[in-house]
């Protein structure tokens, strides 16, 4: 089972400015845990997501020597893909790749098609690099902006990425609305119809609704989840009402009374679960 921390989804949203010192001392002692990877930072325009402007400077001031976890920074265009693409801490880039037109408009002010174009783009790059480029497939549960949205057009999207030969897809309710049912049904098919893709889960929910979701993931075989600890954060470019992101301590527990082994450091995790608080002060 795959555990990847968001930390920069976390932080992208919130109201307060968090000093880069912060952010550095916060990162440096998840990449203790042991996560998979660490969805750290992004190479997105600073007007548009201010709080992840010093995202070179953190990266520079990181120290992976004691980690085995993978950076991943997502970016929102070829000019991001580029800058962060020269990296040599960064493993993997992240699109937002949004079945929402939409939202394809207001995350990366594209369209779809130019959307596909720059994904075709940004996977060269990660090929001539030597990165791997990770999918999110933005409302991949279903759209709230009453545009047409099914199971077939999650497959055919899956479809023309996997034309692109993109290895990683990770399906992201990304305001919440993704019924257990549905994510059972997705994944009961993609996972066995496309093998050589590997399947994430990026779900944002509320205290109430998480579990059942998780579950519905697992009995469909997903391996691979996205969380952030304390459970914060969420899109700020979908909704004005933010849906919190899966809480990664939820997650541990979770998988923990289900048997399923995980490969992190516990002291570590209780260490960045009890300065999650202190970062993320209201």
């Amino acid at each position: 089972m795959k555990l990847i921390e968001c930390p920069r989804d976390a932080m992208q949203g919130f109201f307060r400015n968090i000093p880069t010192a912060t952010k550095i001392s916060y990162l440096q002692q998840l990449l203790a845990v042991g996560f998979d990877t660490l969805d750290f930072g992004s190479y997105v325009s600073p007007k548009a997501i201010p709080q992840m402007a010093d995202t070179p400077q953190v990266l520079e001031a990181l120290n992976l020597s004691a980690s085995t976890t993978q950076l991943l920074a997502i970016v929102a265009n070829v000019r991001g893909a580029e800058q962060a693409a020269l990296q040599e801490k960064i493993t993997c880039l992240g699109y937002p790749l949004s079945l929402s037109e939409t939202f394809q408009q207001r995350n990366t002010r594209r369209s779809i098609q130019e959307a596909f174009t720059d994904v075709a783009q940004i996977q060269e790059l990660c090929y001539r690099h030597h990165k791997t480029l990770v999918i999110y497939l933005s409302m991949g549960f279903g759209n709230p902006y009453q545009e047409p949205w099914n199971p077939d057009l999650v497959v055919a999207f899956t479809q023309k990425l996997i034309n692109l030969k993109i290895s990683i897809i990770s399906l992201s309710d990304t305001v919440g609305i993704a019924q257990p049912a549905d994510i059972q049904e997705l994944f009961s098919y993609l996972i066995p119809a496309f093998p050589e893709v590997e399947f994430g889960a990026h779900l944002h929910v509320q205290p109430h609704n998480w579990q059942e979701k998780v579950a519905a993931a697992v009995a469909a075989g997903c391996q691979r989840f996205d969380g952030a600890l304390r459970g914060f954060g969420g899109c700020p470019m979908a909704t004005d009402h933010l849906t919190g992101n899966l809480a990664t301590e939820n997650l541990v527990a979770y998988f923990e009374n289900i048997a399923v082994p995980l490969k992190i450091n516990k002291q570590a995790f209780r260490s960045a679960l009890t300065l999650a608080e202190t970062v993320f002060i209201p």
